[in-house]
């Protein structure tokens, strides 16, 4: 197992050092630590990331929670790359139980950051997808650097921004949050600060130097240490998300068809590039996406995640007629990235269809996440 500040050298990591936990000073440290997988989550790190968080939590010691990724070439580099999605893959094909399991409990550690008692800062340096999204958002301080690569890139693989994307994505200035999460849009740091996804952008240079002085500094309070990390933020000028107004009339359209039909007309370079996005993704998953963003819109979180919860089910059940389960085959699997989606156009989708993913398997007292709140 490394130190929390050196390189990783063990060629195979055992189950627990895939997340390194450690209390320095005043602070606990998370480190997520599968550089190979750009730190996509395991079933086995999102249990050890809860116990970590849970210990930190009743530990007088620790007044903040920091959390980051390790790099191929050390600490920083990469936050998180989302869930292991050949696992998804064979766990489907296979009926592995263990695969309801990983979302029962991604999800419960989802709300478990958002609602933590004590600051959590979370370091999105470079690539944060998915996943990476669900164990950053609900950060209390949300870092970003002029490395970020930030997307919801769901419905490529047809699946949809889960991991509370409903909740953060709906909450996004205007249409921004449909944008993102029907066309994948990858965003930068500065982008992330503009679209409400982030707090505060740190140089990713500069980030070993502020880690260290966190783990040093002698702080009296929880809010002291957000105090600080707020005082290190680049200064901006204010702007705008790029392209916002068109994103807000076009994304603002009562359906997936409506806007692809609208995009379509547009004759503009980014009209282009935003309709050649959407044409990638599984039609079916483009609209319940559009759904699931509007519906969350009127949701708390915990209300937002048992829906998720209800979707995901959907999506996996169906095992090879799957569209995630197809989605991602193309990608990741036999890597042809030539998904047979069960439409062509999203003209052919019926509201049967894309309804069924909000219809629950579960009552409200058998459900997997009823003990949220």
């Amino acid at each position: 197992m490394s130190n929390l500040n050196g390189m990783v050298t063990t060629a195979d990591l055992n189950q627990e050092d895939l997340v390194l936990t450690e209390v320095v000073g005043r602070v606990g440290c998370i480190t997520l630590n599968r550089p190979k997988a750009l730190n996509a989550l395991s079933l086995e790190m999102i249990r050890l990331f809860t116990h970590a968080l849970l210990d930190f939590q009743n530990n007088p010691q620790v007044l903040a929670v920091l959390v980051r990724g390790q790099g191929k070439e050390g600490p920083f580099g990469h936050f998180c790359a989302g869930g292991d999605i050949r696992f998804f893959h064979q766990a489907a094909l296979s009926g592995d139980k263990s695969l309801e399991d990983f979302f029962t409990e991604e999800y419960a550690l989802n709300h478990l950051i958002h609602t933590y008692s004590k600051p959590y800062i979370a370091f999105m340096d470079g690539v944060v997808i998915g996943g990476g999204m669900g164990i950053s958002q609900g950060a209390s301080v949300r870092i970003v650097t002029d490395r970020t690569q930030m997307a919801m890139p769901e419905t490529h693989i047809g699946l949809f921004p889960d991991v509370g994307g409903g909740y953060f994505l709906s909450r996004c200035p205007g249409h921004i949050g449909e944008y993102l999460g029907l066309t994948g849009q990858k965003i930068n740091g500065q982008q992330a600060m503009l679209a409400g996804l982030a707090d505060g952008l740190i140089e990713a240079q500069r980030l070993p130097v502020i880690w260290k002085t966190l783990l040093s500094t002698p702080f009296e309070s929880g809010e002291a240490v957000e105090r600080w990390l707020q005082s290190q933020f680049t200064k901006f000028e204010s702007s705008q998300f790029p392209e916002k107004t068109v994103i807000d009339h076009y994304f603002g359209l009562g359906s997936a068809l409506e806007i692809s039909l609208a995009l379509a007309e547009l004759k503009s370079e980014w009209a282009t590039q935003t309709l050649a996005s959407m044409n990638k993704a599984s039609p079916l998953m483009v609209q319940v996406v559009l759904t699931q963003i509007r519906k969350a819109r009127g949701m708390g979180l915990a209300d937002d995640l048992r829906m998720e919860r209800d979707m995901v089910h959907h999506c996996f059940h169906l095992r090879k007629k799957s569209e995630t389960v197809e989605g991602i085959r193309a990608l990741a699997v036999d890597k042809d990235h030539k998904p047979q989606w069960a439409h062509g156009h999203a003209s052919e989708v019926s509201a049967k269809e894309w309804g069924a993913f909000f219809l629950s398997p579960w009552t409200p007292e058998t459900h997997p996440l009823r003990h949220l709140s």
